[in-house]
């Protein structure tokens, strides 16, 4: 797993610099499936913030690990939330409609790797998938910043990149630290999953959106 300062995104599959064009092709839909993401990351947070790793007699060390986890999935709540009010502006404002249904294909294969009704195994799970998706969400806003001519669309992406940088990090920390779970076998899922991850990316059909596959 990496160090908190990683500098480089641990992806196996690498999006090429053409997917960027095609999606901005037809930025509202592009800008109304990032809304839906940023809906769900926040709900997906929430959720999390509900299934603290703590007990009443827990010792010390545990209470500091809950602790951590109540404060960190709020705040990456607070900053999803935040994203999704600044995408809807601009989506409004530009003439678009915030759909009320939404597909995303990429991330529903992903939690069908989860070891549902496990423990500490379904916690490991959820959170890899959760650093899954900040990592790929990070690599593509880096892409749509380097190739979108809309100097408002570059600015918010670039922005956004950072953002989930900062999420992908903090995830796999919390999944190291998971109690009930060793070093070893957390970073021999993180290792699973990463390929599972390039598997399910490289199959994704085209469309404009975050984890779409290439627009033919």
């Amino acid at each position: 797993m990496p160090d908190a300062d990683a500098a480089n995104l641990p992806l196996r599959y690498k999006t090429a610099p053409d997917w960027a064009a095609k999606v901005l092709a037809d930025p509202l839909a592009l800008l109304n499936d990032h809304a839906h993401l940023e809906k769900k990351a926040a709900g997906n947070a929430l959720d999390l913030l509900n299934r603290w790793p703590g007990h009443h007699d827990a010792g010390p060390d545990e209470k500091d690990f809950s602790t951590r986890w109540v404060t960190t999935m709020t705040a990456v709540a607070k900053d999803e939330a935040d994203h999704l009010g600044i995408v809807l502006r601009l989506l409004v404002r530009r003439g678009g409609r915030f759909t009320k249904s939404h597909r995303n294909p990429y991330a529903a294969a992903l939690r069908d790797l989860v070891r549902g009704g496990q423990g500490p195994l379904e916690l490991l799970d959820r959170l890899l998938i959760s650093a899954l998706i900040e990592a790929r969400s990070c690599e593509r806003f880096e892409l749509l910043a380097t190739q979108s001519q809309d100097r408002e669309l570059a600015r918010l992406y670039r922005g956004l990149s950072a953002s989930e940088r900062g999420h992908y990090l903090v995830f796999v920390e919390l999944a190291r630290e998971l109690p009930g779970v060793t070093t070893k076998s957390a970073e021999k899922r993180w290792d699973e999953m990463l390929d599972a991850e390039a598997q399910i990316m490289s199959r994704q059909p085209g469309y404009p959106g975050m984890h779409s596959g290439m627009i033919e």
